[in-house]
């Protein structure tokens, strides 16, 4: 069974920034599409970043884009979010996902791998 382990998260104040670490086992992260979404209380699961693995592309959703920036290492496995100027809004359970020969617009069909969320709270 694939594993993630999820860190990063907690309280921050506005403005603050926090990064978010999803170390992947059982499989090599580099060959797949990667993503980290995210679900408010009473909202949706939105897609918030991605890495398409055919090209390396990048997208983000436009509530954070110039932000946040996503990463992946293949020395350790790890996907990233550095999420920077964080606002109240951001606040939301934060999701990494991958999955093996998608575009970023299907990652969030559910079918592929997921991380358990871990929380992310901007207060002041």
């Amino acid at each position: 069974q694939v594993q993630f382990v999820e860190s990063g998260g907690g309280l921050v104040q506005p403005g603050g920034s926090l990064r978010l670490s999803c170390a992947a086992a059982r499989f090599t992260m580099s060959y797949y599409t990667i993503g980290w979404f995210r679900q408010a209380p009473g909202k949706e699961r939105e897609e918030v970043s991605c890495i398409n693995a055919n090209d390396g592309s990048t997208t983000y959703s436009d509530s954070v884009k110039g932000r946040f920036t996503i990463s992946r290492h293949s020395d350790d496995n790890t996907m990233y979010l550095q999420m920077d100027s964080l606002k109240p809004d951001d606040t939301a359970v934060y999701f990494c996902a991958a999955e093996f020969g998608v575009p970023c617009e299907l990652l969030n069909s559910g079918l592929g791998y997921w991380g358990q969320g871990i929380q992310v709270t901007v207060s002041s």
